[in-house]
């Protein structure tokens, strides 16, 4: 019966084999390294001449202008935290970088407008002007149900350039916008974009909802936060504050606070170092008696005595010889129907003290129409 022949290499010796094996990898390296091309110099090359561009489409004039007008008022905001380190018999305090963000200019006496979002958590913000000239800020005050923070720096008023407001009530999607921020670290970037929607509702950093948020497809990534939303004349209607993105990268969804609701939030953060809630001056029913009473709103359990609850006629809970509760029941604020109190507070949520509401209140089975104004929550 015959053998199965051998291939040759295999009855090598084995000094015979790597010396083969180590020929032909010499020549496999030599070919690779040599041109896939053959090579073909022109030692008369040059540059080829430019061709005249022209002027620029009118679209682009504008956004450079818009870009060049609104970018001063932009800032950059570099935060830390306060660590400490041994070293030998005491500890020595660093500043550790913690994140970067964005902000604008609100006024020409060193306010700056940012999201709480971006300062939280930390020791130390450094402001960075449109200059590149740098301050130390201090807080003046935030509101966590709107993610809005104000700052204030000591810089003179020649670089301070506040940035024009505009309104986000008569916004329409499909109008430009421009974001300006520094995404990244990268300042003063510029993105463009449309509104892509409105009345979206976002979670602040308290976890209750932000109404009336503006969302937009210009590209927002880390650094934006706090950086202004703006429309086709340069007025501020918005600030960038969150992004949808399975990548936590603009993926065209990005979110800002209405310029209407910064414009209500900021000036009380600037007098008191808080938000000054309006409030209608009522304590709620507990459930039992909204179930007990078969109540389609909410139930007026109590009155403050001088506020314009009050003033406006509303009832506080009483019972009658049956002991059964008797009671103002609201039913709507301000054309919008309410079943609970948290419903309440988001309407007089995008109003000022001062400002009048109308509420439907269910009494003695019949409807009224009560005007109530709104009074500063002194609490």
């Amino acid at each position: 019966m015959n053998e199965p022949r051998k291939h040759p290499l295999l009855s090598c010796s084995p000094v015979a084999l790597f010396l083969v094996l180590f020929v032909a990898a010499l020549w496999v390296g030599w070919k690779l390294a040599q041109p896939m091309l053959r090579v073909d110099h022109d030692p008369k090359a040059e540059s080829r001449p430019i061709v005249a561009r022209g002027d620029l489409a009118e679209d682009e004039k504008s956004t450079i202008e818009l870009f060049k007008a609104a970018s001063p008022s932009v800032v950059h905001i570099m935060t830390s935290q306060t660590r400490y380190a041994a070293d030998r018999f005491q500890l020595r305090p660093l500043d550790v970088p913690q994140g970067t963000g964005s902000g604008f200019v609100w006024d020409d006496r060193g306010y700056v407008v940012t999201n709480l979002h971006v300062i939280l958590d930390a020791d130390r913000a450094l402001v960075t002007l449109d200059d590149e000239s740098q301050y130390e800020a201090r807080l003046v005050g935030f509101e966590a149900d709107y993610d809005i923070a104000v700052l204030k720096i000591d810089a003179p008023k020649e670089k301070l350039r506040a940035i024009p407001l505009g309104a986000s009530a008569d916004l329409q999607v499909g109008q430009k916008v421009f974001a300006i921020g520094n995404p990244f670290g990268l300042d003063h970037t510029l993105s463009t974009g449309v509104i892509s929607g409105l009345n979206r509702e976002i979670a602040s950093p308290s976890q209750r909802t932000i109404r009336g948020v503006v969302q937009t497809d210009a590209a927002i990534n880390p650094g934006n936060s706090g950086g202004p939303l703006l429309d086709s004349a340069g007025r501020l209607i918005g600030m960038n504050t969150a992004i949808v993105s399975p990548t936590h990268a603009s993926a065209g969804i990005g979110f800002a606070v209405p310029v209407d609701t910064i414009n209500r939030v900021v000036p009380s953060l600037v007098r008191k170092g808080k938000f000054s809630r309006p409030v209608l001056g009522i304590v709620a029913a507990p459930d039992p008696i909204v179930r007990s009473m078969r109540a389609p709103g909410v139930v007026v359990r109590s009155v403050r005595p001088g506020s314009g609850a009050e003033k406006a006629g509303l009832r506080s809970l009483e019972y009658d010889a049956q002991r059964r509760p008797v009671a103002d029941v609201i039913t709507s604020i301000a054309g919008r129907k309410v079943t609970t109190l948290e419903e309440i507070w988001e309407v007089m949520g995008d109003h000022k003290p001062g400002d009048v509401l109308e509420l439907e209140v269910l009494r003695g089975g019949q409807t009224l129409k009560i005007p109530v104004a709104l009074q500063e929550d002194d609490s």
